[in-house]
């Protein structure tokens, strides 16, 4: 009697796991379906994070902005490696150049970073910690020469609490074509 009782509750639990799972896809995708407005944000400091960016824009027809620190990082690889090892370690939030979008105009508003120590840009944390999100589907994506997710997405997240989040797009280099299959997986455009 014990043994079928324990069976009842396993699959009992079973079934209430896969609902819960259900539910948490369907809210996913939910959020990024047919935006009325779009913007795309990004730093890119070699060009990769940049050229995704492109690739969205011309997928959904958002407004492209590019997202840049008044003091531009150094040219120098070695150079700029070390800068942002430090300022990612620290929390760094180096003033932005120029006037931020208003993100209030937006519905839906991607957000592409570079890979940098395993977290966002410096430059990416001051643009949402600059803005209320509150409201929005932020939709990250970010790039990387072999270092993946790490906590990109958690740090993009903490970054922007009041926001709904759209599945992130993880892209080795500039993304070539695997980004248009994400951009397809997470909103659907009329043009």
């Amino acid at each position: 009697m014990e043994t079928k009782m324990l069976m009842i509750a396993i699959v009992c639990a079973a079934a209430a796991g896969f609902a819960v799972l259900g539910q948490a896809v369907k809210a996913e995708a939910a959020v990024a379906a047919e935006p009325a407005k779009i913007l795309i944000a990004y730093y890119s400091y070699s060009g990769n994070t940049k050229a995704v960016a492109e690739q969205i824009q011309k997928a959904t027809g958002g407004e492209i902005f590019e997202i840049k620190p008044a003091k531009a990082y150094p040219a120098s690889y070695n150079e700029c490696v070390d800068q942002a090892k430090k300022e990612c370690g620290e929390g760094f939030k180096p003033q932005l150049a120029g006037a931020l979008p208003d993100v209030s105009k937006y519905d839906v508003v991607f957000v592409g970073t570079p890979n940098w120590w395993g977290t966002m840009a410096p430059p990416v944390l001051s643009f949402l910690s600059a803005r209320n999100f509150a409201g929005k589907t932020v939709i990250p994506f970010m790039t990387h020469g072999g270092g993946g997710v790490q906590r990109c997405e958690a740090d993009i997240r903490k970054a922007a609490p009041k926001a709904a989040f759209g599945k992130i797009g993880v892209f080795s280099g500039n993304g070539g074509s695997s980004v248009a299959g994400w951009i397809k997986e997470v909103v659907k455009v009329k043009r």
